[in-house]
């Protein structure tokens, strides 16, 4: 058992039985009353955010997580299957952990994926990743790039907003966390 003394950013703790992540939190020293810690943590199974408070000093159960980089393989009917390049062990990870990172996932691809007990609790990818247009209409006479935006189709089949002047076969940058477009990769 760990004290409130050992929580930061990113430690996952284990209450109730449910794993919580620690996004934010605070030690408070009030002018009356005891000391307290404020945190905002995010349950890393469900994403479910939640704030809870600890008196200074309160015992808490930290989890151990391992964070370990994968690589993308293939998809084997509701898994994900990733390799470890060290050592060339396999891991399914099922749909639901994979979550939102399955739209920008092309095989190679690279990804942190975090286990407690040997069970895949999510799958991170890098901030941004690129990939090719494959579908998008095109633009119409008098396009700017400073103007409006388009629908286009990614070669995951991820849909998101591209500049109206971009053109199907072109290489872009995207935001994993949110779907944005970026920029143009030039080759």
């Amino acid at each position: 058992m760990a004290s409130t003394t050992d929580i930061k950013n990113g430690v996952v703790l284990r209450i109730d039985g449910q794993l919580w992540q620690i996004i934010e939190f605070q030690h408070v020293k009030p002018g009356k009353g005891g000391a307290f810690v404020r945190t905002k943590m995010k349950n890393v199974v469900t994403g479910k955010v939640n704030d809870k408070t600890y008196n200074a000093g309160a015992k808490v159960e930290i989890a151990q997580v391992d964070r370990r980089e994968y690589q993308f393989l293939y998809v084997d009917g509701e898994d994900y299957v990733f390799m470890d390049p060290n050592t060339y062990d396999q891991m399914h990870v099922p749909v639901g952990t994979v979550g939102d990172a399955k739209d920008y996932m092309l095989e190679g691809t690279h990804a942190q994926i975090a286990t407690n007990e040997g069970t895949p609790l999510y799958v991170e990818l890098p901030a941004s990743v690129e990939l090719v247009i494959q579908h998008t209409d095109p633009g119409l006479q008098g396009d700017r790039s400073t103007g409006g935006t388009k629908p286009a189709t990614l070669e995951t089949g991820k849909e998101i907003q591209v500049p109206l002047f971009l053109e199907t076969g072109t290489k872009v940058r995207v935001d994993t966390r949110d779907g944005s477009y970026l920029g143009r990769v030039n080759n």
